[in-house]
């Protein structure tokens, strides 16, 4: 049986990874309707990425930057092309990149291990001198560092302008473009912002395990974190961090239960069930998610502004 202690301060741990997932599938998905299946995909790029560098002996600073930008920079790119399909094909798409991805990894020995992927990767912040539980307390401090940074950056792109703009583009894209916004650019620049932030998360992942192997990456990571989303409440940062808290503790939980109570099924099987259940519920009886999206006084006077024009533009086109 695991220190309860112990169990329970990695599973804080990581839930502020998965919080930082959460957050950037929230700015593409709450704020601008994207629906990015390969979420996974630029997790994998920031991981291997920092686990690369590390391994060069660079410190952490350096390459959980440059495992941002790279993975911004490939969302940027996978972004041209992918914008310009439909919801439904843009989330097939999106799903095919990330297993597209993991195979190159899996292929690319030279550069990323192969099917074994990486290991010896060394801890961002060494302190001699600590038990193993300050050790983890240190991560957990420096995981929760970035988590909140990230937690600002996208407070503030939501109560900004930017933000509204990109509230307009969810409701309706054509209105955004009457007013002279260019929808495409809005959407691939928070694309490559969410695929940052979900490489920021991949590196500090990658320090906080030691080793990194495709296996890690499945679809089911993605899945995972639709879910937190979905549970938190779409639009609503601090609700998106809480759906990351709520999925890890019903995963973690599920786990121990079997170690308390005799149960006929696997605690895996357990998990998914109690999982769906809990999604199923939230979408019945609360489809705004358990913290529904704030509505801002400047987003109710936007609106008032902007459902005169609405009408107009929609006679306009039927015309």
């Amino acid at each position: 049986m695991p220190d309860p202690l112990m169990y329970a301060l990695d599973a804080v741990a990581y839930a502020g990874i998965f919080g930082m997932l959460s957050l950037s599938l929230n700015l593409e998905y709450g704020y601008t309707n994207l629906a990015n299946f390969g979420k996974v995909a630029f997790f994998m790029v920031g991981a291997y990425v920092a686990a690369v560098m590390a391994r060069m002996k660079y410190p952490f600073a350096v390459y959980a930057l440059v495992a941002s930008l790279v993975a911004g920079f490939i969302g940027l790119l996978t972004s041209l092309p992918a914008l310009r399909l439909r919801e439904d094909f843009l989330a097939i798409t999106m799903i095919a990149l990330g297993e597209v991805m993991k195979l190159i990894v899996k292929n690319e020995e030279w550069l990323a291990g192969g099917v074994w992927g990486l290991s010896g990767i060394p801890p961002a912040v060494v302190v001699q001198g600590l038990s193993f539980r300050e050790r983890l307390l240190v991560q957990i401090a420096l995981i929760y560092g970035c988590l909140v940074a990230c937690y600002v950056v996208c407070e503030l792109i939501a109560k900004s302008p930017y933000g509204r703009v990109l509230k307009t583009i969810r409701e309706d894209e054509l209105l955004a473009a009457a007013y002279g916004k260019n929808v495409f650019r809005y959407k691939a620049c928070t694309f490559a912002l969410g695929s940052a932030v979900s490489g920021l998360a991949g590196a500090l992942f990658a320090q906080y395990i030691g080793t990194v192997s495709p296996y890690m990456f499945e679809p089911t990571v993605t899945f995972s974190v639709w879910m937190m989303v979905i549970l938190g409440g779409p639009a609503n940062n601090t609700g998106a961090v809480l759906g990351a808290f709520l999925v890890e503790g019903f995963h973690r939980s599920s786990r121990l239960l079997k170690d308390y109570i005799g149960l006929p099924l696997d605690p895996i099987n357990l998990q998914v069930m109690l999982t769906a259940l809990l999604v199923i519920t939230v979408v019945f009886y609360r489809p705004q998610g358990m913290l529904k999206e704030r509505i801002t006084p400047l987003d109710r006077g936007l609106l008032k502004k902007l459902k005169p024009m609405y009408r107009r533009v929609k006679t306009w086109v039927r015309s």
